[in-house]
């Protein structure tokens, strides 16, 4: 995977061995190089960003967007989620899709 984010890469075969590793264990420890991915999917730039955030602590998460811009609130959206592994597995498919085209199966 090229480090030009501006530009859809192109999934290894390994990329995609790591989006199961990823399903199993969104949370927590990661081997180094689904470590790697998470990074690049991280590194994008901040405008229109998906994050969360917790409405009940442990038991309750709201999709949000960030605006890109230090000091203005992020964007709420509607959705929620009850469990934070949905959660992370929500946002990373959101930027997978972003950054390859290609849509994950839920």
């Amino acid at each position: 995977m090229e480090k030009n984010l501006g530009e859809k890469f192109i999934a290894s075969s390994n990329d995609r061995e790591l989006i199961a590793e990823f399903k199993r264990n969104p949370i927590g420890h990661h081997s180094p190089e689904l470590q790697r991915l998470l990074n690049q999917f991280r590194g994008i730039p901040m405008k229109d960003k998906f994050c969360l955030l917790v409405i009940k602590p442990n038991r309750l998460w709201q999709l949000a967007k960030t605006s890109g811009v230090a000091g203005k609130p992020v964007q709420k959206l509607p959705k929620t989620f009850s469990s934070q592994s949905d959660a992370e597995w929500y946002i990373f498919r959101k930027r997978w899709k972003s950054l390859t085209g290609e849509t994950l199966k839920p």
